[in-house]
């Protein structure tokens, strides 16, 4: 069999956490979420500056996530050589580069250039982002490591798009990018203080990839994650007009809202690692199943704006622990190539906002949000059928 980057074999964690080092990946993914969810925000700006419409400028946003699927992809054995220190802290110089470019864009073209750059460092340190925690804290603490790692997604959540929109108001959008530069730099010389030199060991091939997904419960756990994250995505695209034109409420109700979901959304990752140390099964199957009854609940109650605002906080506390739930499965899985499967989990969870998306306007069209949820819940309860089958083939194989 081909031989991979073993960064992350159980011998070779550390026996003293290196919490320094990993609150500099939550520095970086804050910086780099932050990064991506900002056109979102500044789009109509951004649009009467450049002299486009606001539809052309949100391929932004497109060509950031068609970027980072490729690169989760390829990113392994493209820097099968380097120092995983290195390859971590070139993300941030890629952050920094790609919000300079922006800022000063005097076009489109600079813009999308820019974009790449940010798709490339997002795609990157997704796939790497589960096999360094496993080299910087000891095996326990993993799951407590990633959930770290990954509040930085939800204070992205809860900040960038509010910030984006009050800060260009203030300052004009370019400056907006601007002070994403600082937050680039401030996350580079972190990084270069407390990240240790991780050396690659063996080689990575693209073909490690597919030997990866042939191992024992990989496909049919790919399958689940992608159903979870794409039962997700559809509902959170399809939320605001759900609020709008079913719960009812205006622009100061909807605020509190998706305030709501992005607090809740922090307090759940935050939570997961503790509960991922015990028991990950549970947190595998009840997470989406959770998801999946918020959905019907939402679909069959009336318009009932406090109960609608209590059940989509619940989905952010739920949906907060998932992205560190497999994370965490992949480091359990394929623990000796966890950057080949963190990359097919980036590559999933990419797939995931496509189809949740692509698949959720259609149904919106036809159906409306409500149609949307159900749809959400019924791919939700599709991935709670896999993690079950999985587990019990789990269970009959080791018996």
């Amino acid at each position: 069999m081909d031989g991979g980057i073993q960064l992350t074999t159980r011998g070779e964690t550390r026996e003293q956490p290196a919490w320094g080092a990993v609150f500099s990946l939550t520095l970086g993914v804050f910086g780099l979420v932050t990064a991506e969810f900002l056109p979102a925000s500044l789009l109509t700006p951004m649009a009467a500056s450049l002299g486009i419409t606001e539809g052309v400028a949100g391929q932004a946003v497109t060509a950031t996530a068609v970027v980072a699927m490729i690169t989760s992809l390829l990113i392994s054995a493209a820097t099968r050589n380097i120092d995983r220190r290195w390859v971590l802290v070139s993300f941030s110089v890629l952050l920094i580069v790609s919000n300079l470019l922006v800022a000063y864009a005097p076009n489109l073209a600079a813009v999308l250039a820019g974009r790449v750059l940010l798709g490339i460092a997002i795609g990157g340190f997704w796939t790497m982002s589960a096999a360094t925690a496993m080299r910087l804290v000891p095996e326990h603490l993993v799951p407590r490591a990633l959930s770290l790692m990954f509040s930085g997604v939800s204070l992205a959540t809860i900040a960038a798009a509010p910030m984006g929109s009050y800060f260009g108001a203030l300052i004009g959008w370019r400056n907006v990018f601007l002070l994403a530069v600082l937050l680039g730099l401030l996350t580079l010389v972190w990084q270069l203080v407390t990240l240790p030199r991780m050396a690659p060991t063996g080689t990575t091939r693209l073909r490690t990839l597919v030997e990866v997904l042939q191992r024992p419960g990989m496909s049919r756990g790919m399958l689940a994650c992608t159903l979870v994250f794409t039962g997700h995505f559809a509902f959170f695209t399809y939320l605001r007009p759900f609020v709008e034109t079913v719960t009812g409420v205006g622009v100061g109700g909807l605020s509190a809202i998706l305030l709501g979901f992005g607090t809740a959304n922090f307090v759940g990752t935050s939570l997961a690692g503790l509960v991922l140390e015990r028991n990950l099964r549970a947190m595998l199957l009840g997470m989406p199943l959770l998801m999946g009854l918020i959905a019907i609940g939402l679909v069959t109650l009336g318009r009932v704006p406090a109960a609608h605002a209590a059940l989509i906080a619940l989905w952010g506390m739920a949906f907060g622990g998932v992205p560190v739930a497999w994370s965490t499965w992949i480091t359990r899985t394929v623990p000796d190539q966890a950057e080949s499967g963190g990359g097919l989990i980036v590559a999933a969870v990419q797939l995931a906002i496509s189809l949740g998306a692509a698949i959720g306007g259609v149904i919106f069209d036809a159906g409306g949000a409500r149609g949307v949820f159900a749809g959400s819940a019924v791919v939700l309860f599709g991935a709670v059928a896999i993690v079950v089958m999985r587990f019990r083939a789990t269970a009959t194989a080791a018996s």
